[in-house]
């Protein structure tokens, strides 16, 4: 057993925490629409296609906003696909997924999910194969109340208040040799440019999103950054950062401290900003939109190319506890950074690398990710705080020593939550929080189990869930609290809202 502390002060703060840290990815890939969200027939489905027993699952997810429809199909995708009737939509080659897209869920479609769900939408505006042209006739089909060919053809089709979509991506990873109509830096940053400035002479009011580096294991990361920030600086408001990690070899050690990779990696991209902003001498703000994050094996369910089906098993992950663990402390790493990181969405929600499960005909089941996501998202309210903590050394093949344990806590008025992770393979941790004054009620519960392999499957749909941890005690303002190896808790102060 060992210790650590956790020292609070409510005047210590990073920054309010958004609602749209806990956004979604909701992609054309595999069976995340048809046969997940969507599924004609189903006995839950309503005269509409979709599932309920999956809304009503994502509702419980905590999603505030969903960004869609790619992703790397979007560098391919033909926005005008989705929308008229159903019956003479075209069917089309996906060469993102190597797949047959029906094109039966599009733009009206997935805007009549997310008021089921009560999220609003991020759209993708395709950059790869198409540019600034296209980008401005979804905009205008999508946001102008009336009196242009697209605002009646919109009307026309059924929805007659425009869908108002505040927030759009300029493309999708757009470095990377993968996706369809790749570009250099300089390419897209002057692509990005002019786009971003024609579409705010339409509305000059929307937030967009530049695409930052795929990952920042590209050989273009930082420069990429730099550069395209250096064209579009003065007409975009985020910079996108996407990332994914895995257990490798068994080195759970380095798997549980992938949060020191995302806060490094924030980090990095945040000074990149401020050197723009400081050459520029300019007084505007960039922030980050971590609009893909996950835990992601890629060797699962690889792409078949001898055929074009549609909705194939692609990226169906099994999560296990120590994954839920991982997620965990990668969400506290987005609550550490709440002054920069603005928008988060996690990549994705069912069935791909997803933490909702459905069978078709057959029920859908939280994956063990699903816990963690869903308590932060709904107990991490108003303001991250700046804590000091102290914590031992916990040696990584990865990473090299790390804090044996993560944390962050948020306030809210009378109400407070400290989100923490232990490290540790093997010993439990007595973890002393101090500062904050537990006026009220104090309750933990978290993520771990005997058998860190665990996972909840079509068999055995409940194996893990949140679990309650009685092991607390307090003494004046300080409340301790042991938490078992391999674990993720939250501590609630005073109630939960």
């Amino acid at each position: 057993m060992f210790s650590a502390t956790l020292q609070l002060h409510p005047a210590f703060t990073v920054g309010t925490v958004e609602r749209r840290l806990f956004g979604g990815f909701v992609e054309h890939l595999g069976r995340h629409i048809y046969g997940g969200i969507y599924e004609p027939g189903h006995p839950t489905a309503g005269p509409d296609g979709f599932r309920r027993d999956v809304v009503g699952l994502v509702r419980e997810l905590g999603i505030a906003h969903v960004r869609y429809p790619g992703g790397n199909f979007v560098s391919g995708h033909d926005w005008e696909d989705g929308v008229g009737p159903v019956d003479d939509r075209p069917r089309r080659l996906d060469l993102a997924w190597h797949s047959i897209e029906p094109n039966e869920v599009g733009l009206h479609e997935f805007s009549d999910w997310l008021d089921l769900v009560g999220a609003d939408l991020m759209l993708g505006t395709n950059l790869g194969t198409r540019g600034t042209r296209e980008a401005l006739h979804l905009l205008e089909y999508a946001n102008v109340p009336d009196g242009t060919a697209r605002a009646d053809a919109r009307r026309k089709n059924g929805r007659e208040e425009p869908f108002d979509v505040r927030m759009w991506c300029l493309g999708n990873e757009l470095d990377g040799d993968w996706q369809i109509g790749a570009k250099t830096a300089e390419e897209y940053g002057r692509l990005a440019t002019v786009t971003a400035r024609a579409m705010r002479a339409i509305d000059a009011d929307l937030e967009l999103a530049a695409c930052g580096s795929s990952w920042r294991g590209m050989p273009t990361f930082g420069v990429w950054e730099r550069t395209v920030l250096e064209h579009a600086y003065d007409q975009v408001d985020y910079i996108s950062c996407h990332a994914y990690y895995h257990e490798e070899d068994g080195d759970a050690a380095s798997f549980l401290a992938s949060g020191v990779d995302m806060d490094d990696f924030i980090e990095s991209v945040v000074h990149t900003i401020e050197h723009v902003r400081a050459v520029k001498n300019s007084k505007r703000r960039i922030d980050l939109s971590f609009d893909e994050w996950n835990i992601w094996y890629q060797d699962a369910n690889e792409i078949d190319t001898t055929s074009w089906p549609v909705a194939p098993r692609l990226l169906e992950n099994q999560y296990s506890v120590t994954d839920a663990v991982a997620l965990g402390g990668l969400l506290i790493s987005l609550l550490k950074h709440a002054d920069r990181v603005k928008a988060a969405n996690l990549a994705q929600l069912v069935n791909v690398i997803a933490p909702i499960m459905t069978e078709p005909g057959g029920p859908a089941w939280r994956q063990t990710t699903f816990f963690p996501f869903a308590a932060t998202s709904r107990l991490a309210r108003g303001t991250a705080l700046r804590g000091v903590l102290d914590a031992p050394a916990l040696g990584t093949a990865k990473f090299g020593d790390v804090p044996a344990v993560d944390a962050v806590a948020t306030l809210d008025g009378d109400r407070a939550a400290v989100f923490v992770l232990n490290r540790s393979l093997a010993e439990t941790a007595t973890f002393a929080i101090e500062g904050l004054d537990p006026t009220g009620p104090v309750r933990a519960h978290g993520i771990w189990d005997e058998d860190r392999h665990a996972k909840n499957t079509l068999a055995e749909p409940e194996r893990v869930r949140l679990r309650e941890n009685t092991a607390i005690t307090r003494a004046g303002s300080a409340v301790t609290i042991e938490l078992p190896p391999i674990s993720w808790t939250c501590i609630t102060f005073g109630g939960e809202r």
